[in-house]
């Protein structure tokens, strides 16, 4: 698939991080890109500074997603191009023993449940409603009608300590994208997702400099966090490399995790 001027594109997490850096590159590329967040003032900066448009958008709610797709559509058309980007983190173990006082307690239900939700169902509930808008539309010639590229992450692979939670969010998003490739490769959609490792986004600038040289160890080679231009060059070779499909990447540099 080209990207020009005739192509739509939705990016979930589209104002910061990974999310910002594929809606950025898909603009440049030439597409008319719209941002989901729920980060407003961030959100339209970004929209603004790339020529697109904005959707204050919670993922992990159904009408909230479907405001976003009338929104983008509306302004665009509707998109071939989808990558859903938006997620948090946690770090939590099953269950743990407190080193001062004894008391034993088990992993949060609602904190395991909110992850869940917003990284595997978000990503989910955007992907299934926007591949049933690329079936309403006509096949670009040998490109097909669209395709949705999700974001895992290594950890659905290789969990740390302390990444249940995070780390069964994203092997759903690894588990989803073959069956969910078969199940749209008539319509002519392709399905695929990037593993990324260790990337500078907002969650990673906000540690310590020693803690992040401590994880660039376990990187083999480059031995440095990735950068979001990074990750969006993938993005941009998954849309346009028509033969890519079904497959999880990762991004990572070799890395492979210890258990912490």
């Amino acid at each position: 698939m080209k990207i020009d001027a005739s192509i739509a594109a939705i990016v979930t997490g589209g104002a910061s991080g990974l999310g910002e850096g594929s809606a950025r590159r898909l603009a440049a590329d030439g597409a008319k890109v719209a941002i989901f967040d729920m980060n407003a003032e961030r959100g339209e900066m970004v929209a603004k500074e790339i020529g697109g448009v904005f959707c204050q958008v919670n993922v992990a709610d159904e009408a909230s997603v479907d405001a976003g797709f009338a929104k983008a559509r509306a302004a665009h058309g509707q998109e071939r191009v989808f990558v859903n980007c938006a997620g948090i983190g946690w770090a939590e173990k099953t269950a743990r023993r407190s080193s001062s006082t004894g008391e034993i307690a088990a992993h949060g239900f609602a904190a395991f449940s909110k992850v869940i939700a917003i990284n595997l169902v978000g990503s989910f509930i955007c992907a299934a409603k926007s591949a049933a808008g690329m079936m309403s539309i006509d096949p670009n010639g040998g490109s097909g009608r669209g395709v949705i590229i999700n974001t895992a992450s290594v950890a659905a692979q290789d969990g740390q300590i302390g990444q249940v939670a995070y780390s069964a969010s994203k092997g759903g998003i690894y588990g989803m994208t073959l069956p969910m490739a078969r199940d749209l490769a008539r319509e002519g959609i392709r399905v695929n997702t990037i593993l990324p490792g260790f990337f500078e986004t907002p969650i990673y600038q906000q540690m310590p400099p020693e803690v992040k040289v401590s994880l660039a160890s376990h990187l083999q080679f480059p031995q440095r966090f990735g950068t979001p231009a990074e990750y969006a060059d993938l993005v941009a070779f998954m849309v346009t490399n028509d033969y890519i499909n079904a497959e999880c990447v990762r991004l990572d540099a070799g890395a492979r995790m210890p258990p912490k």
